[in-house]
């Protein structure tokens, strides 16, 4: 997606990742207005504290990655693991994800 606000998304869904746009900006300006403007397309208190630690962990798992020099998979690899997602979830090497292959 390039452009949010012609998107097929709902309002709903706009109003969240303008939001998270902001966490991911200038998370320190984050006033309760902000918080109130999502919250009244439907959001939770819940959904934004999931949203917002999804949204940090990302952030943490990409700057980790940059400094330590992990290297991103190739196109086929991802492609191979969405096919695998798709297919078993993210249940993958217990006994149970083996039997139900």
């Amino acid at each position: 997606m390039t452009d949010l606000t012609s998107s097929p998304l709902s309002a709903a869904e706009k109003a969240l990742f303008e939001f998270l746009r902001k966490v991911n900006r200038a998370s320190h300006t984050i006033s309760q207005s902000d918080v109130d403007g999502v919250k009244a397309q439907g959001w939770s208190d819940e959904a934004l504290y999931d949203a917002i630690t999804v949204c940090a962990l990302f952030n943490f798992y990409n700057r980790w990655c940059d400094a330590t020099g992990v290297h991103a998979m190739p196109l086929e690899a991802h492609q191979m693991s969405g096919k695998r997602l798709a297919a078993h979830g993210y249940v993958m090497g217990t006994p149970e994800a083996e039997s139900a292959s």
